[in-house]
């Protein structure tokens, strides 16, 4: 796989995420590798030869699924291709976001390009060309059970290239065929096999799985540096995350979460020295204050004591799922398999998302641990109990003025909403089309939960850290302009830019949205700068 500034090249193999990211949000062009079309035309010119031999092969000239028995006729082989894609457009919802679209169709391409498909070279390269023009098919999002892959939305993709169904072109939705009459590009007719190559696999579940993945690392690294925020602002100590500890415990994620904290807090003033206390206790002034302000700071609650050990297995967790999820975005995903070098046709099962189902019922139990942990620091800061002198509601002035109080109410309710829908989705199985998909994976349910999910614990971490930095200008206020940590003061930087101070009440929806769209939009370079995550550290 080969990377080119704004242009990717695509091999069949070698696909990562941050290509995926790329073509899907970046609108990277693809052009495909001198090797891809000899194996294309060789897997193409086998079908023709068992065609020719009238050899029975599943979907090209038997009936789809539990219509096997019945036998297409030679003269109509062509046509079956085009029927499939019209009777599966059948899908309800709204419509998936474009970059899920453009992964979809890059995910395809990928998996074609393998040369295990029987799809023509012209036809591929027009699916390239379709994304490169960056013509969307609007696809609804409900349909798939993941078993065939994702038939239903997938059949939405590939009718566009015949000139089908609707899309979005230059900001406009319109017919597909106006849109490829714009740029050129005439619609074109399928041959044998290529309806179900087009149609037959797990490109939209594993286009949101990388996404989704993609945008859930960057929300954890937040979340961490949420912790670090959340110890400055109550005053706290960064003991816990003392190297040593966490070396001891040997799990790659703690140790990786006890890093950014460290990195995040260095050099702050905020931070309490617990070796200073226990030299104050020693001495011959001992304070009744001093001891209980030592026994507070070593039984921290958990949200900050434990966030290594609590944080670390999803970081764990989120570097096995770049690993199974690019494993799928590299496979041949269809059926049945057609192998010029065996001289064989396969017919197989590879079109079942079971992998992508799993890992993504994974990623909701850690987002939904997210949405706790953010709830749990939320709750920590706005209660005179727990928030070492901070006043109720971080407010200028209780009583008239609720401050944070609405801000907590909106974040819990976002995290009882993921979890809900961190139950997962694989084990919902039900029979289906005539019984032959009698077991179905359920993967794209599973991953556009979790695509949601990451925009429900995005809003609420943007809630949390709007609170924090009222935190720490009430803390600066009270005990003077303290230096926060050298990762942490960025953080605080960014949303004081966008989100002044709450002196009184007013509506904080606006607010939360800015906030919510800077996370969308990565705008926190300091999680690149500290961050150090995914490939920098593994099982």
């Amino acid at each position: 796989m080969d990377t080119h500034q704004n242009s990717i090249t695509i091999s069949g193999q070698g696909l990562t995420i941050e290509h995926l990211v790329a073509v899907a949000r970046q609108k990277a062009q693809i052009d495909f590798d001198n090797i891809v079309s000899s194996a294309v035309e060789s897997s193409r010119n086998f079908l023709d030869q068992m065609l020719d031999q009238e050899e029975v092969i599943y979907g090209v000239n038997t009936g789809y699924g539990g219509n096997v028995r019945f036998l297409i006729p030679h003269a109509e082989v062509n046509k079956h291709q085009e029927n499939l894609l019209r009777f599966l457009c059948c899908g309800t919802g709204a419509p998936f976001p474009s970059d899920v679209i453009r992964g979809s169709i890059l995910l395809r391409a990928n998996a074609l390009s393998k040369g295990y498909s029987a799809i023509r070279m012209s036809t591929l390269s027009r699916l390239g060309e379709l994304l490169n023009s960056d013509i969307v098919p609007i696809v609804p999002r409900y349909g798939s059970v993941g078993a065939s892959g994702d038939l239903i939305p997938s059949a939405y993709i590939a009718r566009a290239l015949l000139g089908e169904g609707m899309v979005w072109f230059q900001g406009q939705e319109m017919k597909a065929s106006e849109a490829l009459r714009q740029v050129g590009l005439s619609p074109i007719e399928l041959k044998a096999k290529e309806g179900l190559a087009l149609v037959n696999g797990t490109s939209v579940m594993t286009s949101i799985a990388a996404l989704t993945l993609h945008d859930a690392e960057y929300l954890a690294k937040l979340c961490v540096a949420a912790v670090a925020l959340c110890v400055e602002s109550l005053q706290a100590t960064t003991d816990p995350f003392e190297e040593s500890i966490h070396k001891v415990k040997n799990h790659p994620g703690q140790l990786e979460v006890a890093r950014l904290l460290r990195n995040f807090t260095e050099g702050s003033a905020f931070i309490l020295e617990l070796e200073s206390l226990r030299e104050e206790l020693r001495g011959d002034h001992q304070t009744v204050d001093a001891a209980f302000e030592l026994e507070e700071a070593i039984q921290n609650p958990y949200s900050l004591r434990c966030a290594p050990q609590g944080l670390g297995p999803i970081f764990d967790s989120l570097v096995f799922g770049k690993e199974v999820i690019e494993r799928e975005m590299n496979s041949v995903n269809d059926n049945p398999l057609v192998d010029p070098h065996f001289r064989r046709v396969y017919h197989t099962g590879n079109f079942y998302g079971g992998h992508i189902a799993r890992v993504m019922d994974g990623m909701k139990l850690d987002l939904a641990n997210l949405a706790n942990w953010v709830n749990a620091l939320m709750a920590m800061i706005v209660d005179p109990r727990f928030s070492n002198g901070l006043p109720p509601n971080l407010s200028v002035k209780p009583g008239l003025s609720s401050g944070f109080k609405g801000m907590q109410i909106s974040l819990t309710s976002l995290t009882c909403a993921c979890r809900q829908m961190a139950g997962p989705s694989s084990i919902h199985t039900l029979p289906t089309e005539q019984y032959n998909q009698d077991i179905v994976s359920l993967g794209l349910h599973s991953a556009t939960t979790a695509m949601e999910m990451v925009r429900l614990t995005r809003d609420a971490t943007a809630i949390l850290l709007l609170a924090l930095c009222q935190c720490i200008d009430l803390r600066r206020a009270k005990s003077g302009d303290a230096r926060m940590g050298k990762g942490t003061q960025r953080i605080y930087e960014e949303i004081r830019k966008q989100v002044e101070f709450l002196d009184s009440d007013r509506p904080m929806d606006r607010d939360i949205g800015q906030v919510s769209e800077a996370i969308r939009q990565r705008s926190f370079d300091t999680l690149d700068k500290f961050g150090g995550m995914g490939r920098e550290f593994s099982l």
